[in-house]
């Protein structure tokens, strides 16, 4: 017979014998932190941060945001505030007859701003005529099919055989909703429009005008308005069904108990204390926006450019583009 390390290639004759067990195999696994995942030396792989980084700087990235209240909310303020320019003109001053629209009108304007060679494109959308009518049925309709085309607009880009290596987004990242300063509790059509806005864009209430308000007041009604979004379940950003991991949590529950934030805007300057400040100027002093002691304004600007800008990004694309693209293909299949 021929021996099992011959190289015939006659079939092997069964013999009484028993075969000998063959060798277990064990699994190679490597954890992190064991010597098979350890580095003797440098690599280099820490520069791929450096890489993302000057790309990034290189093509600019776009970041889409939309004020949605009444008039005389100081809309437009708050977002030059937010961005310290001008990015948010403000309409000339009409006739009488026409200074309250009939019917919601959306205007979008696009600036390229540039800090410290990071370039980026804001798109802010406003939305004159809500909420200003006698009768506000339906109001929300046109900033519903706003967004809805945005993401249609991007699915058309997506879904083509020669696409562009970057498809234009114009989506609406992040939803601002300013709530008049009544200082009682939420209105049915503040709470219809989040109840339907949050389902579909990520909604961020603030309280405006928080300067008319004194403290006590200004306390309770933001806790009168937890209470109404959590009574309608309303679920506004940061959400928190999308928190990663329990770092993220603790970050956002810190961020959802001081929600809706309580903001005053102002684009003037003022001196305090040999310092230039943003600032409103009253008779018992000057309001300054960017001191945590005299409103909110600090959070709101942390929560939309300096912490969350990206997750409101990724939460857009991920979650609520994600949701429009399956029905929109589902309504496509059907025969």
């Amino acid at each position: 017979l021929p021996t099992r390390a011959g190289s015939s290639l006659e079939p092997e004759k069964h013999s009484m014998e028993q075969p000998a067990e063959p060798e277990e195999e064990v699994p190679i696994t490597t954890a992190p932190g064991q010597a098979g995942c350890q580095l003797f030396g440098y690599v280099g792989i820490e520069a791929v941060l450096d890489q993302m980084k000057i790309k990034t700087m290189k093509t600019g990235f776009e970041f889409n945001i939309m004020v949605v209240g009444q008039s005389g909310l100081g809309k437009s303020t708050m977002v030059n505030t937010l961005f310290k320019s001008k990015v948010s003109r403000k309409a000339s001053q009409p006739g009488q007859e026409e200074r309250i629209p009939k019917t919601v009108q959306l205007q979008s304007i696009t600036h390229v701003i540039e800090e410290r060679g990071v370039k980026m494109k804001l798109t802010v959308t406003d939305t004159p005529g809500f909420g200003d009518q006698i009768n506000n049925e339906n109001c929300w309709d046109p900033i519903i099919k706003y967004i809805n085309e945005q993401y249609e607009r991007y699915l058309r880009e997506e879904i083509l055989i020669t696409r562009k290596r970057k498809i234009p987004d114009t989506r609406v990242h992040g939803c601002v909703y300013f709530i008049p300063p009544t200082g009682h509790w939420l209105r049915p059509l503040d709470l219809e429009f989040m109840r339907r806005l949050s389902k579909i864009v990520n909604v961020v209430p603030v309280i405006a005008k928080a300067d008319t308000l004194t403290l006590e007041e200004r306390a309770e009604f933001k806790q009168q308005i937890q209470e109404d979004l959590k009574t309608h379940a309303i679920s506004v950003y940061p959400q928190e069904d999308f928190d990663q991991d329990p770092d993220d949590r603790v970050l956002n529950d810190r961020i959802r108990e001081n929600i809706p934030f309580a903001v005053v805007g102002a684009d003037q300057e003022h001196q305090v204390n040999g310092k230039r400040v943003l600032g409103r100027k009253t008779k018992w002093g000057i309001i300054e926006v960017e001191n945590p002691t005299h409103c909110e304004f600090p959070l709101l600007r942390d929560l939309l450019i300096r912490s969350h800008l990206q997750d409101l990004k990724d939460i857009t694309h991920n979650v609520h583009y994600e949701s429009y693209r399956v029905r929109r293909l589902n309504e496509s299949n059907r025969p």
